[in-house]
């Protein structure tokens, strides 16, 4: 369950009308926080980030499931019944055994997934993937961000 500040954060962005994403990103942020605090581990930095969007989904941030190249058909249907129950009303109590077996097999994997080594292995992992174009442009926007920051 995601702690109640990372909700009104989320909350907070969409209220300013920032994307779903960055709304996402502060699950995801939490969830990097408990690995390296040790309440659990994972197996690597994409499953850590996948178990942070799911959060995102349950706790109602409007994620659009992985498209059809990224994921597999099972992942996708799955973000599509996560984001259902993040938008119905009336929630469903978690069953205890299922969420301790989760959690138990979640703390038997190592923390490195979190560390900053990964986290920049795969963030030039998924730059890769994107392209030359969309690269630049996310440098350039980069520039500019902290440009505005610094003035």
């Amino acid at each position: 369950m995601p702690q109640e500040k990372t909700i009104e954060r989320a909350r907070e962005d969409a209220r300013e009308g920032k994307s779903p994403s960055t709304q996402a990103g502060d699950f995801v942020r939490e969830e990097m926080d408990h690995i390296r605090e040790g309440k659990h581990g994972a197996r690597s930095t994409k499953q850590a980030i996948a178990i942070g969007l799911s959060k995102a989904r349950r706790a109602g941030v409007k994620l659009a499931p992985p498209r059809k190249g990224q994921a597999s058909a099972k992942t996708r249907q799955q973000a599509k019944r996560e984001t259902a129950e993040g938008t119905s009303r009336g929630k469903r109590t978690p069953s205890r055994t299922r969420s301790r077996a989760t959690i138990d097999a979640l703390k038997r994997e190592d923390t490195k997934a979190a560390s900053r080594s990964a986290l920049s292995r795969h963030a030039h992992a998924s730059a890769k993937q994107r392209g030359s174009a969309n690269r630049r442009a996310a440098a350039r926007k980069a520039a500019r961000t902290s440009a505005r920051q610094r003035s």
